[in-house]
């Protein structure tokens, strides 16, 4: 199970490394308030978008979007 969510330790979408043998739960957060503390504690890890600038948010919906589309194509290559 993976948070996504910016937290200390997380890892970068881009250097996520995945065993296609096993099988994975990816949590999302709300828009505002990410996800709750308590789901990221029980997470075997926390996956963070690199993006670049001042503002560091994405629409939860995008989000998904990349986070699934990046997951498939890793698990399927």
């Amino acid at each position: 199970v993976y948070s996504v969510e910016q937290a200390e330790g997380s890892v970068m979408l881009n250097d996520l490394e995945l065993d296609k043998s096993k099988k994975y739960a990816i949590v999302m957060g709300n828009e505002v308030k990410g996800v709750q503390q308590e789901v990221i504690d029980h997470s075997d890890g926390c996956i963070e978008i690199p993006q670049y600038g001042t503002k560091h948010s994405l629409n939860v919906s995008v989000t998904a979007g990349i986070v699934i589309w990046d997951l498939f194509k890793k698990l399927s290559l």
